[in-house]
């Protein structure tokens, strides 16, 4: 009897110290649950926000990571120039222009679309005029948006951050020149990324789709930062 009084105590500690943890636990747990459930329900409600707040904020954050993690700088030597370059074509193209065209332009050319995203996987194979859609937006995405629209943009883009004159048709006309010495380059690490992103992209429900892409196009910004976002030798003399 003696011996079951001095334990009870210690495993009474040993209890209330397990229920503490597994409180914890289930609180942390709770709080992750509550916080992916709101940000879901915030993207549904306000799907263009969101995807513009992603969009801009990676593309800034994976131009950093290359300066910093890639190329050893610390944060007195990034090239703020450059991360502009990242910041307005993030906000301004990713975010703004291509939501436009990939949401509400693609959901005027190809009708299949909303319907098609909403149904399960087992149905949308099954659905052969949603899947003919989704092949469409894949080829209009590979074919005509990166390569006529997406690439030409950046690089005028760019212009428009480093340059030193303020005409619109000269940052046209010189990202395009850039453009066409990098095209080869460029358009194959292009298929090799997108083809297999775009193929699950426009299979998945509506308001997952861009941010997706964003999520996807991190690593491809990593890569045009690391070989096409630096500032050119000229237009380093230009700066400065």
């Amino acid at each position: 009897m003696y011996a079951l009084t001095r334990a009870t105590p210690i495993t009474c500690r040993a209890v209330n110290q397990r229920t503490f943890q597994q409180s914890i636990r289930l609180y942390k747990s709770t709080k992750v649950d509550q916080s992916a459930a709101a940000t879901e329900s915030f993207a549904k409600r306000n799907p263009f926000l969101f995807q513009l707040g992603v969009a801009t904020g990676k593309t800034a954050g994976a131009d950093l990571i290359v300066q910093v993690v890639a190329e050893g700088k610390d944060f007195t030597q990034v090239d703020w120039r450059r991360n502009g370059i990242f910041v307005v074509f993030g906000f301004a193209y990713l975010g703004c222009f291509q939501y436009w065209l990939m949401v509400t332009k693609f959901g005027q050319w190809f009708p299949t679309m909303g319907r098609f995203a909403n149904l399960k996987l087992a149905d949308k194979l099954k659905d052969t005029a949603g899947m003919l859609d989704a092949g469409k937006m894949v080829v209009f995405d590979i074919f005509v948006h990166l390569p006529l629209m997406y690439f030409p943009t950046y690089y005028a883009v760019k212009e428009f951050v480093v340059g030193e004159t303020w005409n619109p048709l000269d940052w046209i006309q010189d990202g395009v020149t850039k453009y066409k010495n990098n095209a080869k380059d460029d358009l194959a690490a292009m298929v090799k990324l997108w083809v297999p992103s775009d193929c699950i992209q426009f299979v998945l429900p509506v308001h997952i789709r861009m941010p997706f892409r964003h999520i996807v196009s991190f690593f491809w910004t990593a890569y045009v930062s690391f070989t096409r976002g630096s500032v050119e030798s000229e237009d380093a003399e230009r700066l400065g």
